[in-house]
């Protein structure tokens, strides 16, 4: 083999390796850059479970808070309930010297304000019933929340109308 020969040879082999580097050098290029897409995508997915996660303790808290919400406002009702009911049933008791002097004008007029007042306690209760029911169908939107709220002032003054 002559020196021309030996380089020629060397030459076609180094071209080979160049070219063999460079298919290398480009399968890796390519993969590099999958990678970093999956990187990339890897990231966003964990961006979203932490907004996820966020987003589940918020809905927690306004479940709790709801539930405080309610148990209040039940506790509230019954409150009001019990005085409505101890209200009813102070009217139903007559008192001693109006039974003295018309036993039987009073029973007449005891039956009448009976059947009135058990019928009043039974539309106290259902309203109060519907209430509740309403009170426990909360939607989840904030802007409908308040036309479903109990209105205190509105029950408080029911019962200061029982006490005349």
């Amino acid at each position: 083999m002559t020196n021309a020969e030996t380089i020629n040879k060397l030459n076609e082999a180094l071209e080979k390796l160049i070219n063999a580097y460079e298919i290398l050098q480009n399968s890796y290029d390519e993969l590099q850059n999958d990678n970093d897409k999956l990187n990339n995508e890897n990231s966003e997915l964990k961006a979203k479970i932490d907004d996820i996660e966020s987003e589940k303790r918020d809905l927690e808290d306004n479940v709790n808070i709801l539930q405080d919400n309610t148990e209040k406002d039940s506790s509230n009702i019954n409150s009001m309930l019990s005085k409505i009911e101890g209200l009813l049933s102070k009217k139903n008791e007559p008192s001693p010297i109006k039974k003295e002097k018309n036993d039987i004008t009073e029973d007449s007029k005891k039956n009448e304000q009976e059947k009135v007042d058990e019928h009043s306690k039974s539309e106290a209760r259902e309203s109060i019933e519907e209430i509740i029911v309403n009170t426990d169908e909360k939607p989840s939107s904030e802007n409908d929340s308040s036309e479903n709220k109990i209105d205190l002032n509105r029950m408080a003054s029911l019962l200061n109308g029982f006490n005349n």
